[in-house]
């Protein structure tokens, strides 16, 4: 496999966790509200989301390591050692972070979101919406 590839972040995230060690490993695990803030270049992208909406924020874990292929999963050395794709692990070769979070305000290029474990400062690449499950469109 070989190419170039680039991403470039429409935005960061502001939140109260500046540290990964104290910071909750999901963000249903204690996560505080935090604010996504988007540049105006994409503003024009947000004009739909809606308090209420879940969504999926895709970034970059800018403090993460890439060279690392297995894992303890959750940093806990009692559970055996296991592929970094069977995992959660922020530290991968290609380190984006998947986050599925509840908007609660929008406020220009600054969306408001719940449980969302990004640190302070982390790139957003992006937003999507979560799908309803079959029977639910």
């Amino acid at each position: 496999m070989s190419g170039t590839y680039e991403l470039r972040p429409v935005g960061r995230v502001e939140s109260p966790l500046t540290d990964a060690d104290l910071a909750p490993k999901q963000g249903d695990e204690g996560a505080p509200e935090a604010w996504l803030v988007f540049s105006p270049a994409v503003g024009a992208g947000l004009r739909d989301l809606r308090p209420g909406a879940e969504v999926l924020v895709l970034t970059w874990l800018d403090r993460a390591r890439r060279d690392v292929l297995t894992v303890h999963p959750r940093g806990d050395r009692s559970r055996p050692e296991t592929g970094v794709f069977s995992t959660r692990s922020p530290h991968r070769p290609n380190p984006i972070g998947l986050h599925r979070v509840r908007v609660l305000a929008v406020d220009g290029l600054r969306v408001r979101v719940a449980d969302l474990e990004a640190l302070d400062g982390t790139p957003v690449l992006d937003v999507k919406p979560v799908l309803a499950g079959p029977g639910e469109r």
